[in-house]
């Protein structure tokens, strides 16, 4: 389960925000706390808090010291030593109650040795940090300690180890334990610097490796040397205790792959040697993975164990097998269920995910469902009977066995019935409000699981009860379910009937005259009127990404470039004021910014353009091309260089500069070189990645070479752009209705960022140029998966409004909606996730935990989606214009390629 939006969930009942802000400064150190019922500490606080900052992150620092703050982050570097671009790195770790202390220890120790150092600014920021949905990157991490070399390293650890040994704090994961701790050691980077993710094509911080190529900045599961770099002697004894450590001499259990990792232990498959029985190893570290009530995961360890034992000989909970201790991890073996997460089998079964509107489908699945739900709805009646409250349903805790009987699972939230205890732990759209005590969290989430498996929108609720009802009516209109059924589920989620300042919008239907300028007034108002341009990190709320990297709030897809760009190309006019913020911000963008079109400067770059503000424009693209390691990034349109590419070409055209288009070709040459063959993948700094699609993958370099073949005609660049939509396609499943996804492994999606609707823009303009018959069917199969009717999201990458944006391409400005009913069905179904805030029309981000206004994930796109289908002009996203009648001109050189 991505749990990375939930630590974005505290700062703001309705945005997503960084956790700890001060001033109006964020930045790239996300912490993350436990969700919901995390917020602020625990009434009281926790021992040893008297509330506020630590005295340190106010004092000040020599007169020679640069002193700065970064998000929850207080960052100290001494002038004339100040740390290397990457190199060894020190993690101290602390408990709240035990932080002062060893911040004052870490300070009188690195001041006067002139030794680089940051630490989190107070106990709250610690807490998010060490939460259970806290970010495993970062977890246990209450400061770090940056040496010059390494010899200042080991002068580092050896000092600090006489005055912090023996001090308990939280396993820092991916490092090396120094001595007994609680110091740990990496090698990482200090510098900000990016390269594309071998895995996901997506920039990410990165170091250089041996050959001064960047790659991966990466926190493996256990400590990892670098291949090019050599393991200090005086580390080496530490690294074969942490080896020996990780299995221990004699273990009864042999442990096999990791099925979850978190940062308070990890989930693992494996085998009882003495056996052969299958079980499952549950492991928790001490003072991590912190829960609202204060409660470490061995704590919630030994929960679960007493739970498991007082509810031993049900059928419906896993059976307890060992309890071990092997040093400071605690672990618990439990029989393995062969059985699937409940949330698989629904994305499987779920026959919305479709784009068939199957009656017989609907009618199979309803009873199934609704049978289903009764088997989940008994097997708590029996936990409860035992006076056991489960504290944390939800689907990714139910097994389905293939009998379909139903085992639950994950006791780490439960407790006494008798004690009418609060939820501590819940999934999002399962998180019982505050008034639902004992038994009452378990009915809560049980009301909500009725409701999700016919509508599996129910995080919305969370922001206004009054959703389930609009829910429920949408599920019975689709689903031939048993009112009674989802009545009874309605009651319980809203008791009262109270809603909160957001409230369920009606359902959107095809505008009339003047419908559309009265939504697209709505949403346009929704963006300025939540407009914070006193604030330096972002201007418009939208995605997290706007605060996971230095400039995250103002590129196209999470900042207010894209935002901006919506406004301007769907007739919504221009806010003088906030685009000065962006000319602002984008001139003085600080060090580290990316560079790429969706993620960075160079899309800030083309929207001021488009905006009027062509001399800042050049300026920031001066900016840009100033840059020496753009070979570095990957290939995809989003944050590499197909985006960069395109760009480029782009001011060559309004310039005449040629300059600009000298550059472009430097870059198509290079995304050439790196393409590879259609059979294979693109190659990065760090090899192949296995992700199709339009931002991360290679539509991306195809749609740059359609472009320069419709510059330069050249009918190379069109064999390149083949090539390149082959190997897209090649990472595609047509799933059962005939409709093409690409597929993930574990999913498969036909979305606009990473799915096959993408795909399908960039093949439509292929094909206005030369007619290939697989590229012809493949684009239908596209437009097939694009009807389906149901989207979790919203938004324009990964939701309906992305499916309407390539749909409503095919037809004349203004048009869609009228001609096509897969597009009017996608707009009233812009309905389902559609609230009302502060009177305007306002959409969710993704996970459906807080609104969001950017493009990728909220207002912004669901904007520019509607303007495609009704505004009177051209709208589309940039370099992706309604192509012209596909034609055969320009033969294939390559007939028969497949």
């Amino acid at each position: 389960m991505d749990t990375r939006h939930e630590g974005y969930c505290l700062t703001d009942p309705f945005f997503y925000d960084t956790p700890h802000r001060a001033d109006g400064t964020a930045g790239p150190f996300p912490g993350g706390g436990p969700f919901p019922g995390g917020g602020p500490l625990p009434d009281g606080g926790l021992p040893g808090d008297t509330g506020g900052d630590f005295a340190q992150a106010r004092w000040p620092v020599p007169d020679t010291w640069t002193r700065y703050e970064r998000g929850p982050w207080v960052v100290c570097l001494p002038g004339g030593a100040e740390p290397p671009a990457q190199g060894w790195q020190i993690h101290v770790s602390a408990c709240p109650d035990n932080a002062r202390d060893v911040l004052d220890a870490l300070w009188d120790h690195c001041v006067p040795r002139r030794i680089a150092f940051a630490f989190l600014r107070g106990t709250e920021a610690l807490f998010d940090a060490n939460g259970k949905y806290a970010p495993r990157e970062t977890s246990g991490t209450f400061a770090t300690v940056h040496p010059v070399d390494e010899a200042a390293l080991e002068r580092a650890l050896t000092g600090l180890d006489r005055v912090l040994r023996g001090r308990p704090g939280p396993y820092v994961p991916g490092t090396l334990r120094w001595a007994s701790g609680p110091l740990y050691v990496r090698y990482g980077g200090f510098a900000r610097r990016y390269c594309a993710s071998p895995a996901t094509g997506e920039t990410v911080p990165a170091i250089e490796d041996g050959a001064g190529r960047l790659v991966p900045d990466t926190r493996a599961e256990h400590f990892e040397v670098p291949g090019w770099v050599t393991l200090p002697a005086f580390l080496a004894p530490h690294a074969a205790a942490e080896r020996a450590g990780r299995v221990p001499a004699g273990l009864p259990y042999r442990t096999g792959r990791a099925l979850h990792l978190s940062n308070g232990g990890g989930l693992y498959a494996g085998q009882d040697v003495r056996t052969g029985e299958r079980v499952v190893l549950k492991e928790a570290w001490p003072y991590a993975g912190l829960t609202a009530d204060g409660a470490d995961a061995v704590t919630r360890l030994h929960r679960e164990r007493a739970t498991l034992e007082r509810l031993a000989g049900l059928d419906c909970v896993p059976a307890l097998r060992d309890h071990l201790v092997l040093a400071d991890r605690h672990v618990l073996v439990e029989e393995f269920v062969d059985g699937q997460p409940l949330a698989d089998v629904l994305r499987e079964r779920y026959p919305l995910a479709e784009s068939d509107g199957d009656d017989t489908a609907a009618v199979a699945y309803t009873s199934w469902a609704v049978d289903l739900a009764g088997r989940v709805e008994r097997a708590v009646a029996a936990v409860h009977a035992r006076g056991v409250v489960l504290g944390d349903v939800h689907p990714s805790n139910i097994l389905v066995r293939p009998d379909g009987r139903v085992v639950l699972i994950d006791f780490e939230g439960a407790a006494d019935a008798a004690e009418e205890r609060p939820q501590l732990l819940a999934a999002p759209g399962f998180a019982a409000p505050e008034d639902r005590t004992g038994p009452g969290v378990d009915h809560y989430a049980l009301a909500c699981l009725r409701l999700h498996m016919f509508m599996p929108l129910t995080p919305l609720i969370g922001l206004d009860t009054a959703k389930a009802g609009h829910l429920a009516a949408e599920a019975r209109r689709v689903f031939p379910v048993p009112a009674a059924f989802l009545e009874r589920a309605v009651r319980v989620i809203t008791g009262d009937g109270g809603g909160t300042a957001v409230t369920a919008s009606g359902p959107l239907t095809r505008p009339g005259p003047g419908g559309w300028p009265r939504i697209r007034e709505s949403l346009a108002a929704a963006v300025t009127d939540a407009a914070t341009p006193e604030r330096d990190d972002r201007l418009f709320p939208g995605d997290i990404e706007q605060f996971r990297a230095p400039g995250g709030g103002l590129g196209i897809a999470y900042g207010a470039a894209g935002v901006l760009y919506a406004l301007d190309v769907t007739g919504a006019g221009h806010r003088p004021e906030h685009e000065e913020w962006l000319v602002r911000h984008a001139l003085g963008a600080e060090p580290g910014t990316r560079p790429g079109f969706y993620d960075g400067l160079h899309g800030v770059a083309y929207v001021l353009d488009r905006l009027g503000h062509r001399d800042e424009a050049l300026r920031v693209l001066a900016r840009c091309t100033g840059e020496d390691r753009w070979r570095d990034l990957g290939l995809g349109l989003h944050g590499g260089l197909a985006g960069i590419g395109l760009n480029l070409r782009h001011f060559a055209a309004v310039t005449g500069d040629a300059a600009f288009h000298d550059a472009a070709m430097g870059v198509a040459r290079e995304v050439a070189a790196r393409l590879g063959p259609a059979g294979g993948v693109p190659a990065t700094s760090g090899g192949g990645h296995p992700y199709a699609g339009l931002m991360h993958g290679s539509s991306g370099p195809a749609l740059l070479f359609v472009h320069l073949y419709e510059h330069t005609g050249d009918p190379a660049f069109l064999d390149l752009a083949a090539t390149a939509l082959d190997q897209d396609l090649r990472r595609c499943v047509v799933r059962r209705n005939g409709g093409l996804h690409v597929n993930e492994g574990w999913r498969t999606v036909p979305y606009l960022a990473e799915g096959s609707a993408g795909i399908g823009l960039v093949l439509d303009d292929y094909l206005a140029h030369r007619a290939e018959d697989r590229f012809v069917t493949a684009a239908a199969e596209i437009r097939r998966a694009a009807s389906a009717q149901f989207s979790a999201e919203s938004g324009l990458f990964r939701g309906t409004a992305g499916m309407i944006l390539h749909l409503g391409r095919a037809h004349p400005p203004g048009t869609a909606a009228e001609r096509d009913p897969e597009v009017a069905g996608h707009v009233r179904h812009l309905s389902r996730q559609a609230l009302t805030h502060r009177g305007h029309l306002v959409f969710p981000g993704e996970r459906l935990l807080r609104l969001s206004l950017d493009l990728a994930t909220g207002n912004a796109g669901v904007l520019l989606a509607l303007g495609a289908a009704f505004h009177d002009a051209p709208v589309h996203l940039p370099f992706l214009a309604r192509p012209a009648a596909p034609s055969a001109v320009t033969p294939s050189r390559t007939p028969g390629r497949s």
